[in-house]
């Protein structure tokens, strides 16, 4: 039974570690967080809490692993944040797992294009932040060691939508003159990205972006959104606050994953509001039709 190590029990880890589970796999998960680990407790695989920025805690766990996944996130923090958990704790699990694969979840925040063209894992990529430029730093680290790099869109998926939190909070407006694109992956895709990645009989050092099929305009989003759910259109006015990804529009290309084999079970933002997000907001009684 293959062994797989999912560091970084988070919102995208539990998904991830939960399909390899089902497919058979002995899974492990990390996490930083004891907090977190009891939650998972009831998992049908062990959590531990291993934070895997500290080299020593790293270094003296057990076992080998047939792939590592490092997924851990930096819960929104700073650039040192971003250098403890993506770079230290990828440094880590390399030194500590060294004949073993490595998976490094990364951004497609470090494309800073922003005149809406296409951009694919040829494209120039310069980031602006220097958050961006630690993800970078910590993807070569990756690919020098022979591992693979997923470039993340925007996450969401059931319980988190920036989008779908903005509207309802009355906090999302449209901008005609800042209009941007926006590209999105749902939780589940981002998993079964992961999954295909690693177990592919020829798995090769390069990098991948992991993006739905229809980077969509910010206001068509809003615009979709308020006629399904029958609410009025946010307001027109300019942005307000730091994006977390950037003062960036660029369309992310799927088609070098896609041309692998990879599909999508939300190809679109439309298609995962239908089919899963709406749904399950449904089914808690949330109003979606309030005038509130």
């Amino acid at each position: 039974m293959p062994r797989i190590l999912i560091a970084g029990c988070g919102y995208v880890g539990q998904a991830t570690a939960d399909l390899f589970h089902a497919a058979g796999w002995d899974v492990e998960g990390w996490t930083a967080s004891e907090e977190s680990a009891a939650a998972l407790s009831a998992k049908p695989y062990p959590v531990c809490t291993v934070d895997i920025s500290n080299c020593d805690q790293v270094a003296e766990r057990s076992g080998t692993f047939d792939a590592v996944v490092h997924c851990a996130s930096s819960r929104g923090g700073g650039v040192e944040s971003y250098r403890q958990i993506y770079l230290n704790g990828a440094r880590n699990l390399l030194d500590r797992f060294a004949k073993t694969k490595l998976l490094l979840t990364s951004s497609t925040s470090v494309y800073a294009q922003r005149d809406g063209s296409w951009v694919t894992e040829e494209s120039e990529a310069k980031p602006a932040r220097d958050t961006g430029q630690i993800l970078l730093e910590t993807e070569k680290l990756v690919l020098d060691r022979r591992g693979t790099v997923a470039r993340l869109a925007g996450i969401y998926g059931p319980g988190r939508s920036a989008l779908l939190s903005k509207f309802f909070a009355g906090t999302a407006t449209i901008d005609p003159e800042n209009d941007r694109f926006l590209n999105q992956a749902h939780r589940d895709d981002i998993a079964s990205a992961i999954f295909f990645l690693l177990t592919r009989e020829t798995q090769q050092t390069q990098t991948y972006n992991v993006v739905d099929d229809q980077p969509m305009l910010q206001s068509e989003c809003y615009r979709w959104l308020a006629q399904r759910l029958k609410r009025p259109l946010p307001p027109i006015g300019k942005s307000t606050g730091q994006r977390k990804r950037g003062d960036t529009s660029k369309r992310v290309s799927n088609a070098k994953l896609r041309g692998l084999g990879w599909t999508l079970q939300y190809p679109t933002f439309v298609d995962a509001m239908e089919k899963s997000i709406l749904r399950s907001m449904s089914v808690l009684e949330i109003p979606l039709s309030s005038k509130t």
